[in-house]
């Protein structure tokens, strides 16, 4: 058994340490962690895989936090990616989701691990795909993954997740307007949280609304549901209702004639983001063979080169 298969070993066994380093280097693109994660990959594909999303202050951290506590209460085993900004000043993620989740720390069935953008749009961060693998081969029942605060079109997690949860409050404004352009469409469950503010009424009648002005012929079946997260699993949180809409899509949508169908397509969105994140790093070591982006930039300057030719060259170079 070589080394490689050793290290798959251990985290199919559940190994923390060996799965946090793997992760670790799989987030800073080392090439003989792909290696491991290509041996680890058969091990895969029992975990259901559950997206949050929404505004920034919507309160998605506290409905994670929410959600694991009531999987955790009833037996399951719990991973979760946390997409956080970027620091500007170490490059890596601003670790303010954990924070929120600090009671699950020491909780053996939970493992929590937040990622930074590093300049990826879409909500997510370029490994996200990579670490979900890992706590899926880890055995981990439920995965989530929390999206960084996003706007309109972000929204990769559609690809990432067989279910996707749109996080929103009341009282902020055209609350509706924020999320209807992208986020509406990739909602598998709405979640208006802070059900206990004013407006809570008035946000869910307009998510109906726009959900019927949007439906292009038969309207994609969409639960909405009231959360008040902070209450976690008391009386009137909404969180088990939360996880029954969750539940409910599941029957829905990944069970029967469909399922391989959209399976099919989470593989192929996988594939396409790795084919884009390979041209990117190749493109980016043909611009340094070529002496860095400002000595080429320095013809286009001087318009002894036009930026159009210098692109098709470096493509050609790949």
């Amino acid at each position: 058994m070589t080394a490689r298969d050793e290290l798959v070993e251990r985290i199919v066994q559940g190994d923390v340490r060996s799965a946090a380093r793997l992760m670790r280097d799989l987030d800073d693109r080392r090439p003989e962690a792909i290696e491991v994660l290509k041996l680890a990959f058969r091990h895969t594909g029992k975990a259901y895989i559950t997206g949050i999303t929404g505004n920034p202050g919507a309160g998605k951290s506290t409905v994670v936090d929410a959600l694991i506590g009531h999987y955790r209460a009833a037996g399951q085993r719990v991973g979760v990616v946390c997409v956080d900004p970027t620091s500007p000043f170490s490059g890596g993620a601003i670790l303010g989701d954990r924070i929120r989740m600090q009671r699950h720390a020491l909780d053996a069935g939970v493992f929590i691990r937040s990622l930074a953008t590093r300049g990826h749009l879409g909500g997510l961060s370029r490994s996200t795909f990579d670490v979900v693998h890992v706590l899926d081969a880890m055995g981990f029942e439920r995965i989530l993954i929390e999206t960084v605060g996003v706007g309109q079109d972000e929204v990769d997690v559609m690809q990432a997740a067989h279910t996707t949860v749109v996080v929103t409050v009341p009282g902020l404004g055209d609350d509706i307007q924020a999320i209807k352009s992208g986020l509406l469409e990739v909602a598998d469950v709405l979640v208006v949280n802070k059900a206990d503010r004013e407006g809570a009424d008035r946000t869910e009648r307009d998510l109906l609304h726009m959900l019927d002005l949007r439906a292009t012929g038969e309207r994609k079946e969409v639960d909405i549901v009231r959360t008040i997260a902070t209450r976690g699993l008391a009386e009137g949180s909404g969180i088990t209702d939360l996880a029954a809409a969750i539940e409910a899509h599941r029957g829905r949508v990944w069970s029967g004639p469909g399922a391989a169908e959209r399976a099919r397509s989470r593989a192929g969105a996988h594939l396409a983001e790795l084919v884009r994140a390979l041209l990117a790093d190749r493109a980016a070591h043909a611009i340094q063979d070529r002496g860095g982006l400002r000595e080429i930039t320095e013809a286009v300057v001087e318009r002894r080169s036009d930026p159009w030719t210098m692109a098709e060259q470096l493509v050609g170079a790949l």
